[in-house]
């Protein structure tokens, strides 16, 4: 079984990104963010016209779009110098924690199951797993 941020960490050495990023002063670094939220935007695009409802759906396309926003939003958490692997934990135990329910304001046309937010619910905090990000 692979560890993704593990292979993305191996990924970014091979290919000297850490090097690079490493480099970048704070003005840098926030328009380094920004490319990365592009570049994500991109994957989604190519995975919205992989699926473009009443067309045939491009399967193939559909999970590699899937796979490269994984691989991008991990990268971008580890080139930040982000344990990804912690803030996945947070996020999965505050989900945890959430409840079945009807989420107001997000229609569920389909009738699945949604994930509501109980009273007293806290959000993940990801204290001291900032890296770069802090400060910028």
């Amino acid at each position: 079984m692979s560890n993704w941020p593990d292979d993305i960490k191996c990924m970014h050495y091979l290919y000297k990104m850490q090097d690079a990023v490493d480099k970048l002063d704070k003005p840098q670094l926030k328009a380094f963010l920004q490319f990365r939220i592009n570049f994500l935007q991109e994957e989604l695009d190519e995975l919205k016209k992989a699926a473009i409802p009443n067309q045939p759906l491009d399967a193939e396309e559909v999970v590699d779009a899937l796979i490269d926003l994984c691989v991008v939003a991990i990268g971008t958490l580890d080139l930040f110098g982000i344990d990804a692997n912690k803030a996945w934990g947070e996020v999965l135990l505050a989900n945890m924690k959430k409840e079945p329910g009807i989420k107001e304001g997000r229609p569920n046309p389909l009738g699945l199951p949604d994930l509501k937010k109980p009273e007293g619910w806290e959000p993940p905090s990801h204290k001291g797993n900032h890296g770069k990000l802090h400060g910028i």
